[in-house]
């Protein structure tokens, strides 16, 4: 069964590799820094028609267009056609297709594929995660022993200032930062060991729903910035970590969310 969901988001990697002119159908969503392509359209357009062939019992609720065909449905994809279009945009080759596949309330199955590097980052519920069929294992450690990624979430400015306590706060505390234009692919990172926690002010469901269940099933500990579960309908922040570095993540974000000049800058 998930081995087509995957050889559908491999198929769809194609159209973004042979995308060509993207600098010719750039438009601007809610603001000049919030992009949209033709290609995010067209990889939309491909999942959801191969998707919902294959299982046509279930819904859809994408990225572009909000496209929230999930009413009534046990189970549903949530999806990003691409994770990072400002880097596509840019073409930086650092993007991600996120699948991510809710059944009952819960994550069931996520595929996050980097289609330049032919990275294909996979999870089903209680059976692990794995990289190119590859077993992944977060590494657990403190958060002095941590490299941190994080996600700025430009498009809310009202998060800017919790962002930037968050960084000041967490910085002395961490071997380094890491920024990459992409929350799946920051989540997926962080559960194949290549940095050790992860947080952003406020995300929406398509960018963090495949990455993470990929993260828990690699060991993994995720929730919003507050401590309490992601919300996967709404905008809301997350947090990954390790059962070593995430307690610690958690302590600085939760005061943080006591200062008075801070309230509400956590969705």
């Amino acid at each position: 069964m998930y081995e087509i969901i995957e050889a559908i988001v491999r198929r769809a990697g194609g159209i973004i590799l042979g995308a060509k002119h993207i600098d010719e159908s750039v438009q601007e969503k809610s603001s000049h820094c919030d992009l949209v392509t033709k290609y995010d359209g067209m990889v939309q357009e491909y999942l959801r028609e191969a998707l919902l062939t294959a299982f046509p019992e279930a819904g859809f609720y994408g990225e572009e267009e909000e496209v929230h065909d999930i009413a009534g449905k046990s189970a549903y994809f949530i999806v990003d056609p691409i994770d990072g279009t400002m880097n596509f945009v840019r073409h930086a080759k650092h993007s991600c297709i996120s699948v991510g596949l809710m059944k009952d309330g819960r994550m069931e199955y996520g595929a996050v594929y980097q289609p330049y590097t032919d990275e294909m980052f996979t999870a089903q519920r209680g059976r692990g995660a794995f990289l190119n069929g590859s077993r992944l294992k977060m590494r657990d450690v403190p958060l002095s022993e941590s490299i941190a990624m994080f996600g700025s979430a430009i498009y809310y400015r009202d998060t800017i200032p919790a962002t930037a306590r968050l960084m000041q706060e967490t910085l002395p505390l961490i071997l380094d930062f890491r920024r990459s234009g992409s929350a799946a692919l920051d989540i997926c990172y962080v559960a194949a060991g290549r940095a050790d926690v992860f947080f952003e002010a406020c995300i929406r469901p398509w960018d963090y729903a495949a990455a993470s269940l990929i993260a828990q099933e690699a060991g993994g500990v995720v929730s919003a910035l507050d401590g309490t579960p992601l919300r996967y309908i709404d905008r809301c922040s997350v947090a990954v970590g390790s059962p070593s570095n995430y307690p610690e993540l958690i302590r600085i974000a939760q005061r943080i969310l006591q200062e008075p000049d801070m309230k509400g800058r956590i969705k």
